[in-house]
């Protein structure tokens, strides 16, 4: 596995300037050859291989990397900004080292750990953090990471389900965003170090049922709401009830028997877990009557 080697060019301002020295002297030297070929010859000389080292000038960007390669093999990045110069023999490729995002396939269907059909997709923020490998070790670095994020996104997808229950303790995809998120973001990485890319942040951006279960499953989910809200009336209802005999009895207001305290818990858990306002009833005759 080829691994980044960083590596530090000469300073293109300080070579210009020896080049143009040397090439100043190499035409003050042909102009004074008049009578002396050898030292024509040498002017000349010098002036070709000041133009030839000229070729070895090349600029770098901010947040920019220039692999360099001779003949075939590679010999290090550079990532100083502003005007370097290298061999000229050096093959010079540029590679950008900026944050990048993206957004995985719009609407990517696939089925959760319940085999429930839902659409899902995620924004994805990345960079390049080793040259040699996003260049050498995969084809397209940037189509490698589309392509195994949304693999990546696939897998988590069918690791959770949609929904979970209050009950169950499972994480969902709905439920839990920023653990969902951080699974995300590991599983994208472990895929794309390979090709010397850091994840910085994953996000699912979309997420919903398919349509051809949507209506189903939202008549579900109302149902489970339902269910969950009566259930936490009657525990309501039950504790005030039970916190009502209690109080009677402690302050010894009025003495019931069983018949009559279960008329009460009767009565009290009608009006308290009735969906309609209970209607007061005025007991004209005695407790029994």
């Amino acid at each position: 596995m080829v691994r980044e080697k960083q590596m530090q060019a000469s300073s293109g301002i300080v070579v210009g300037g020896l080049l143009l020295a040397v090439l100043a002297i190499s035409v003050v030297m042909v102009w004074k050859a008049a009578g002396d070929a050898a030292l024509g010859v040498a002017g000349s000389l010098l002036g070709a291989i000041a133009l030839v080292l000229s070729g070895g000038f090349f600029m770098v960007n901010p947040n920019e990397g220039r692999l360099l390669q001779l003949f075939g093999e590679y010999v290090g990045t550079v990532r100083t900004p502003g005007l370097r110069w290298a061999n000229p023999l050096y093959s010079k490729r540029r590679l950008s080292l900026r944050i990048r995002n993206f957004e995985t396939q719009s609407r990517l269907k696939v089925n959760d750990v319940e085999g429930s059909p839902i659409e899902i997709s995620a924004v994805v923020v990345w960079k390049v953090v080793d040259t040699a490998q996003a260049l050498f070790e995969v084809d397209d670095c940037d189509k490698f990471v589309t392509v195994s994020a949304e693999a990546a996104l696939r897998k988590l997808a069918m690791s959770y389900s949609y929904d979970a229950h209050e009950d169950s303790g499972l994480l969902s995809l709905r439920s839990n965003p920023h653990e969902i998120a951080e699974h995300l973001q590991h599983e994208m990485q472990e895929r794309l170090q390979l090709a010397g890319v850091q994840v910085l942040e994953a996000r699912i951006s979309h997420l919903a049922y398919a349509p051809e279960i949507a209506q189903a499953m939202l008549r579900r989910q109302q149902a489970s709401a339902v269910i969950a809200a009566r259930q936490r009336i009657v525990d309501g209802s039950v504790g005030m009830v039970e916190m009502a005999l209690e109080r009677l009895s402690q302050k010894n207001i009025v003495t019931l028997d069983e018949e009559r305290k279960a008329a009460m818990v009767s009565n009290l858990l009608v009006v308290l877990c009735s969906e309609s306002p209970a209607q007061p009833i005025v007991n004209a005759g005695t407790l029994y009557q």
